[in-house]
């Protein structure tokens, strides 16, 4: 499949019962700003373009939400144990952004899509979400370039800092991606 514009790309999670069921179980939350994200849809687009038949499982299913009214952590864990009784199989990783940025050492994120130009690599800063006519809509504050040319690297917040690219290029090493996808191509620099 060629993958070339947002369409595309939306045409593929539309067709995808799987994604749109986790979109659709997340909408159920009601949050504001909220979309799934990071390798929710990179690893989509990769296994088309790797034309891979079957879903590469992923660690976790990364949703994100903006709520500046209450910024604990343990709203955070209720929402996820709410999806766990909605969906068990799926691994719920569900953070509020507006509280990120202490944990990430950065400034005040404004909403999740500048959380996600904020996410390390370029290809991962994705997101996906459901607006009120349950259209599927895609956030990609940093293009979906790199994504849909399978290249990997840090967005230009990661680039800006030595300390942040030191991490950049230890997930990298870590997530061993070039072992599952062996088409992607990684690089050091923005």
């Amino acid at each position: 499949m060629n993958l070339r514009t947002e369409n595309d790309i939306l045409a593929l999670v539309q067709e995808d019962e799987w994604m749109m069921d986790i979109l659709r179980t997340v909408s159920t939350l009601h949050l504001p700003d909220w979309w799934v994200c990071a390798g929710f849809i990179r690893s989509k687009i990769w296994d088309v373009l790797h034309g891979f038949r079957e879903r590469t499982a992923t660690p976790d299913v990364d949703v994100i939400y903006f709520d500046d009214s209450n910024i604990e952590e343990d709203v955070e864990k209720r929402l996820e144990a709410r999806l766990r009784v909605l969906q068990p199989h799926i691994p719920w990783s569900v953070k509020n952004e507006a509280r990120m940025h202490l944990i990430d050492q950065a400034p005040p994120y404004l909403s999740c899509t500048d959380a996600m130009s904020k996410f390390p690599e370029t290809a991962t800063a994705l997101g996906l979400t459901l607006d009120d006519d349950d259209q599927v809509r895609l956030a990609a504050p940093c293009g979906i370039a790199d994504a849909i040319q399978m290249k990997v690297r840090p967005t230009p917040f990661f680039a800006g800092s030595a300390e942040r690219l030191s991490y950049y290029e230890q997930r990298i090493a870590r997530k061993n991606w070039k072992q599952r996808w062996p088409l992607i191509q990684v690089f050091d620099q923005a």
